[in-house]
């Protein structure tokens, strides 16, 4: 079988050319759902990659009925087909599920209204719900993440001045959502385990490698995902845990909205909130920070900056370095297992200079009970 992994450009039967943002594997090997931008075109389209052939999908995706309707009051921002889309529009941002799969994240909007403390971080409030639609206010400002790549109208004095604003607002939202008064609500929120880590590394590298069987130009990255698919699962289970506190389950800088200096900072996408360590919100927000530096999107001064903060934030909460370090690794796995060959290679290239930089100071981890690729 010839291997046709998606790339960042198509041209439509049409003739009319495609930038691929996002690509997930289908059902089956060879096949791939991507989400496509176009010039001049607002919003964003589902397409479908099968052999290397690209074919745009229907605007109205037949696995979310409720994209027909709400997708006449704005744009199309964010699409996995078949699976969820996001809208923006006037005021709002509306959240397409699966029938009946709004249920759940609508749970978990109404407990972050309950456990955010105003004080230090603000969210959008629910406007409106049905088992497969959510409608949540918009939060003005900019992200933190869009800040860190605006070189003209911010300068590294604000930069630094949001990233340290951001380590009070988290480490004040930590210890105010562990307050007594808040315990029943912690308890209502599900737990997400370093088993569940471990379980969901496992099924991205499933679906790799099942993707990638066939191809022999792969075989040496697939050998050394399987290895450090181990060496990841013996750091997320061959160690005592740290405590589990709230955690909002997908940080990085997108996800806070820096607002001005007189207002809160704002959290977005409350979806994976659950009860976990810290160093798993802590890490992926350090992961996103050194995929940006990796991709020259932003500069290793500014990188430092807001690295030093989460690094400084973690001590402050006393989240273990190699608690820290697993969820970390465990991240960039992910990454390896993207369908995108680019974001695989950097990925595979960064754990394999994290193991090498670990065993010259003598660093084995711990044996796992059992082994990342042989996992359901």
């Amino acid at each position: 079988m010839s291997w046709h992994p998606p790339l960042w450009n198509y041209t439509d039967n049409a003739g009319t050319p495609w930038r691929v943002r996002w690509a997930w594997p289908d059902k089956e090997p060879g096949e791939y759902l991507l989400e496509v931008v176009t010039a001049g075109r607002p919003g964003v389209r589902g397409a479908h990659l099968s052999q290397g052939h690209f074919e745009l999908l229907p605007e109205d995706d037949p696995q979310l009925p409720a994209l027909r309707t709400e997708r006449q009051r704005g744009e199309i921002i964010s699409h996995w087909p078949y699976m969820r889309a996001i809208i923006r529009a006037e005021g709002c941002y509306i959240k397409i599920f699966r029938p009946g799969g709004a249920a759940v994240p609508a749970e978990r909007c109404a407990l972050m209204d309950r456990l955010l403390d105003a004080g230090a971080f603000t969210a959008p409030k629910l406007l409106r719900s049905s088992p497969d639609t959510l409608v949540l206010s918009a939060l003005s400002g900019p992200t933190l993440g869009e800040i860190g790549e605006d070189y003209v109208t911010v300068g590294d004095k604000e930069f630094a001045g949001a990233w340290e604003k951001w380590s009070r607002a988290w480490l004040a939202q930590l210890s105010a959502a562990s307050e007594v008064s808040r315990r029943t609500i912690l308890g209502a929120m599900p737990v997400h385990s370093p088993e569940a880590e471990a379980n969901a590394a496992a099924r991205w590298l499933k679906r790799w490698l099942r993707h990638t069987e066939n191809v022999p130009e792969l075989s040496t990255q697939r050998a050394t995902l399987m290895a450090m698919a181990d060496y990841v699962t013996a750091n997320l289970l061959g160690s005592v845990p740290d405590p589990l506190v709230w955690a909002h389950g997908d940080l990085h800088d997108r996800q806070i909205i820096a607002g001005d200096v007189r207002s809160p900072f704002g959290l977005l996408d409350f979806d994976d909130a659950a009860l976990a360590e810290a160093a798993r919100d802590l890490a992926y927000l350090d992961f996103h920070l050194e995929r940006r530096l990796r991709r020259n999107s932003l500069t290793p001064a500014r990188y430092l900056k807001a690295h030093s903060e989460v690094l400084a934030v973690a001590r402050q909460l006393q989240v273990s370095p190699d608690r820290f370090d697993a969820y970390s690794d465990a991240r960039w796995l992910r990454l390896a297992c993207s369908s995108l060959p680019s974001g695989s290679s950097l990925a595979t290239r960064v754990l394999e200079e994290r193991v090498r930089h670990r065993q010259s100071f003598g660093f084995t981890p711990l044996a796992a009970s059992q082994s990342l690729g042989s996992r359901n």
